[in-house]
């Protein structure tokens, strides 16, 4: 079994991309079991060895409601932050921005939806009315300096409205961007968008002035598309990609849900097309097999299955 693929050079493809690495948030906050907190730093240090460059750390989100990242200020204290690599949190309202500020954080994300189900369930919010609840944090973090991405859930399907509009989705992104928001990342949460509706989804973001270098995906696996996916979106000209190491995470909406692209399967491919990312693909997948040793489970990603010898 070779070690890396054979490189290929694909036209129409960015000579770069930055992997947004959300194994240790969006990962670890499905996780059952609480990960102890020595071990989150360690894989963040373990992360930022492999040649990650922006890792998100945590979730400033009341504990109550995601018990996983209670103990988000004290990883923090504990990080051994490298020169070089940025370390965003999560952060619901003014509340987890005061938190993030006193933790010496400089880049924070908010989180949205692009339909009315999940902005009522999720954030008890109207789909209109969400945007009142980000304005003040959104506003107060730009006037500390820091950097601010958002998330929009249920970009590509919902599990209770269906299929969503994508220029509902790009209304949505259009508004976070004008709030003052330098990232958009499209959410594919429950896994069902296909390479056609990644493309569609990006399109009408464009069209409604949100700058291509603006937007980033994150796509699930759930239906074994997040790969072809991404691809799509390379093509668009997305520079920016989320992933997870060893595809941790999941989805509580989808049934089977898979979790997070796997960094490891990204980085494969961008390998084998000649897209320079900056990570080491042997490191991530030794990373990869010592945290599912931690959580006591295999890793679902295909090539840490392959390259490690995984059953």
């Amino acid at each position: 079994m070779p070690d890396l693929p054979m490189t290929l050079p694909s036209e129409g493809l960015p000579a770069h991309v930055t992997i947004y690495e959300v194994g240790a948030r969006d990962g670890l906050q499905n996780e059952k079991a609480i990960v102890p907190v020595e071990v989150k730093a360690e894989f963040l240090n373990r992360l930022a060895d492999a040649g990650l460059t922006t890792l998100e750390a945590t979730s400033f989100v009341h504990p109550k409601w995601v018990p996983q990242l209670a103990d988000a200020a004290e990883l923090l204290a504990m990080l051994e932050r490298r020169p070089g690599v940025d370390y965003p949190v999560l952060v619901p309202n003014e509340r987890g921005l005061d938190r993030a500020v006193e933790a010496g954080v400089d880049h924070i994300a908010v989180f949205a939806s692009a339909t009315e189900t999940f902005a009522e369930k999720n954030l008890n919010r109207t789909l209109d009315s969400q945007f009142a609840m980000f304005e003040p944090t959104v506003k107060r973090a730009l006037a500390e300096g820091l950097r601010v991405r958002a998330y929009v859930s249920m970009a590509f399907g919902d599990p209770w409205e269906g299929a969503v509009d994508p220029a509902q989705v790009a209304a949505v992104g259009r508004r976070l961007v004008e709030m003052g928001c330098r990232q958009l990342s499209l959410g594919d949460t429950i896994g069902t968008g296909t390479p056609g509706h990644a493309e569609a989804v990006i399109d009408a973001c464009v069209a409604g002035g949100v700058p291509i270098d603006q937007i980033a995906v994150h796509f699930h696996d759930t239906y074994g598309q997040a790969l072809a996916n991404t691809l799509a979106a390379l093509r668009r000209g997305v520079t920016t990609v989320d992933a997870s190491t060893g595809g941790l995470g999941g989805c509580p909406y989808a049934k089977s849900a898979t979790g997070n692209l796997a960094t490891e399967d990204l980085v494969w491919m961008l390998d084998g097309l000649g897209v320079s990312h900056g990570a080491r693909l042997a490191d991530l997948v030794e990373t990869s097999v010592w945290m599912a040793d931690k959580l006591g489970r295999p890793s679902p990603s295909r090539v840490v299955k392959a390259l490690a010898g995984a059953d």
